[in-house]
């Protein structure tokens, strides 16, 4: 019997097509599996038939429906092994497929596919143009060296016309995969043993032999990052049903490397920007870790409430539901965590005041002592020194580092302001309440004093984590081997925290891993969502340097983010309304769309005009299920860890993007304002890099200043 193979160029034509070519694919691949390879070739259904002028005889077209056809590899070697790559109108399937040559990788041994006719048309004419050029982007590597690291004879002699990286990136959508990413590796300046290290050795299977092997079905086998093999009916019908859900858990070689260790010697750390699979890897993580012990338990924490459930409901899938491993897991934000912590020493907890609460008892504070600073600047103070730092004495405050604060305190004020954070515990006390840091602050000391409660921590979008966070987690775990898993990106830092890990007694020195690909979101959604922060500096996660996005890019490319102005807020709605209409049209489902804003205001309107059009829509702050029908509504940050086929990101504007009251005055204190200035830059890149297919951008009235412009 036939086995069927799936290429991720085909998740990304089936993914767009609407529900009754579905229908027609999945009617297809059943038959498909239930006939003998003879009877796959003499049956008048399917009707796979060979394609002519192909550049590889491999290439074959299935019958779909009178209109749409399949493209597919079929072996010529004894094997029974089919890999389906593409669905597409007739006409365009005998053209895609005849220009096509699918070949294996003499480095890492996978299966990889080119335009090679267009590569063949492109390179006589560019040989000409690079004979005058002052310099070629790869002149300073060898042939050597290239074919070392799987480049062809083809792509070597491309590759040699190439004068820079807007000429590499023209060649892109041409190339074979894997040779591509080594190309693009070079091009950012990494060396080639970093190269072969970061892509062919994660790639190539440890028993390779000296020579290629020539079997398509062994090829197939040994990509696994981009095929997928289905072994019997259930599977095919489970993995064609929920294609998006099955990819949200799915580990590529670069992520099965740090995720798949046996053993860290300490905490390691995983950064990476979005869509490169951090989370991705802290869930498969937490399956090693499971599986390794029989024992162990874990804790896998995140930032927010809406990111715990998106881990809760992924982890489920990646496990299988098995109970056995699921009840070993605590899936909590951190400060739930500390919340059960404190409890259970102390029988209660006081409640926690929420954002607006606190600033209002730190303006009564200011007020009532006439103080020089405002209520912002007193809070901020109190966060990013104070609590940072765990100060709990006057003599400690004068001791206490304040890098990173903008302004000066002489040891005077200093004393001045340690009365204001006195006054302001004392106003909590009275109201018989406290603050999210403080009862951290509370569960880090009663952890000190017993034992841990789990033998691995697992942390998840890790940049916006407080120290005083930190210290729970620290103290939640021995120090020890496979202690702490971090994941996070500085350039995804929505809430407002500055950290050096290693002055928390978590050293991750020579145990930091940088995810560089993106797997969710197209190039063009990226390139343009990255422009958001091109002219900003990142520092890293451990606060010691500054992080950079340079070799981050996607291998899946689409349509461009579209970006729209309006005239009145109604008008922007109303378009809205339209595009997600569309989007459904095409075979999206509902749940697979999301929408955001930085308010809840333009969102309960968005909900209402959805709602009134007949669309269903669900909110995130609801936690509706993965089963649950509805367009997904939620606030910008709310969006944090969450990932859709379509984004659509509303009302950017300049009142918005940023908000004023969430920028601290550069006259109260110039690195504060630089530093808010950025979070709001980041929040907005959060929001845009959460589509996977399509971006739509919009406002009315005048546009942020962050939203990148046209060249």
């Amino acid at each position: 019997m036939p086995q069927l193979a799936f290429a991720s160029s085909f998740w990304e034509s089936y993914d767009v097509l609407e529900k009754p070519v579905k229908a027609g694919v999945r009617k297809a691949m059943e038959k498909f599996q239930r006939l003998t390879v003879a009877e796959l070739y003499a049956d008048k259904g399917l009707h796979l038939e060979s394609v002519d002028k192909a550049r590889d005889p491999r290439m074959r077209t299935i019958r779909i429906n009178d209109f749409w056809r399949g493209v597919v590899l079929a072996p010529d070697d004894g094997s029974d092994v089919f890999l389906l790559v593409n669905v597409v109108p007739h006409d365009d399937a005998y053209i895609w497929a005849a220009k096509r040559l699918y070949t294996t990788n003499s480095a890492t041994r996978g299966l990889e596919v080119r335009n090679v006719v267009a590569i063949e048309q492109l390179t006589p004419a560019l040989e000409k143009a690079a004979a005058t050029a002052d310099s070629l982007l790869f002149a300073k590597y060898s042939d050597t060296v290239l074919r070392e690291l799987g480049i062809d004879d083809q792509v070597l002699r491309a590759v040699r016309t190439i004068v820079d990286k807007p000429q590499l990136q023209a060649f892109e959508t041409l190339l074979p995969e894997d040779q591509c990413e080594v190309l693009q590796y070079l091009a950012e300046g990494f060396k080639p043993e970093d190269v072969y290290r970061d892509v062919v050795a994660l790639r190539r299977p440890l028993d390779a032999g000296p020579a290629p092997e020539e079997s398509l079905a062994v090829a197939i086998a040994n990509t696994a990052s981009r095929i997928t093999l289905v072994t019997g009916p259930e599977e095919l019908a489970d993995v064609l049903e929920k294609p998006f859900a099955a990819w949200r858990v799915f580990l590529h070689p670069s992520q099965r490397r740090v995720a798949y260790r046996v053993s860290y010697g300490g905490p390691v750390q995983v950064t990476g920007g979005p869509g490169t699979g951090k989370t991705v890897a802290a869930l498969h993580r937490v399956r090693h870790l499971l599986t390794r012990s029989a024992d162990a338990r874990v804790l896998l924490t995140t930032y927010t409430n809406a990111l715990a459930a998106s881990l809760r409901e992924n982890l489920s899938v990646l496990l299988d539901g098995d109970p056995s491993l699921l009840d070993r897991v605590d899936v909590t934000t951190v400060n739930a965590y500390a919340h059960a912590v404190v409890t259970r020493h102390d029988g209660k907890v006081l409640s926690p005041v929420n954002d607006r609460d606190e600033r209002q008892l730190w303006q009564k504070v200011a007020k009532q002592l006439r103080l020089p600073w405002t209520d912002q600047f007193l809070a901020q103070e109190c966060r990013h020194v104070i609590l940072a730092q765990d100060v709990r004495t006057l003599d400690s405050y004068r001791a206490a580092s304040r890098r990173g604060r903008g302004s000066a305190l002489s040891p005077a004020r200093r004393e001045e302001l340690w009365s204001a954070v006195e006054l302001f515990e004392s106003l909590l006390l009275a109201r018989k309440a406290t603050t999210h840091l403080r009862i951290c602050a509370r569960a880090a000391d009663l952890l000190a004093a017993s034992s841990p409660t789990h033998d691995h921590v697992v942390v998840d979008e890790a940049q916006d984590l407080h120290p005083a966070q930190w210290r729970v987690l620290r103290r939640a775990v021995e120090h020890g081997s496979d202690d702490l898993f971090i994941t996070g990106d500085p350039h995804q830092q929505i809430y407002d925290s500055k950290v050096s890990l290693g002055s928390l007694g978590i050293p991750v020195t020579g145990r930091t891993h940088r995810l560089r690909v993106n797997y969710r979101s197209t190039e063009e959604i990226l390139a343009w969502s990255t422009r958001i922060l091109t002219p900003v500096s990142v520092e890293d996660l451990g606060g010691e340097g500054s992080d950079t996005l340079a070799g981050y890019r996607s291998l899946l490319h689409g349509r461009r983010p579209r970006v729209d102005g309006h005239g009145s807020e109604q008008a922007e709605v109303a378009s809205l309304v339209e595009r997600v209409q569309e989007w459904i049209a095409q075979g999206i489902r509902p749940s697979e769309i999301g929408v955001c804003a930085r308010f809840n205001v333009l969102l309960d309107k968005a909900h209402d005009r959805l709602a009134a059009a007949g669309v269903p829509v669900a909110r995130i702050k609801d936690h509706p299920g993965p089963d649950a029908d509805g367009v997904r509504l939620a606030t910008m940050h709310a969006m944090k860890g969450l990932e859709f086929r379509c984004v659509a990101v509303l009302g950017v504007t300049a009142s918005a993007v940023p908000f004023a009251r969430e920028v601290t005055p550069a006259t109260v204190d110039a690195l504060q304002h630089e530093s808010d200035l950025l979070r709001e830059r980041c929040l907005l890149f959060v929001a845009c890099t959460r589509a996977r297919e399509a971006l739509a951008v919009s406002w009315s009235g005048t546009v942020s200043p962050f939203v990148p412009q046209e060249n």
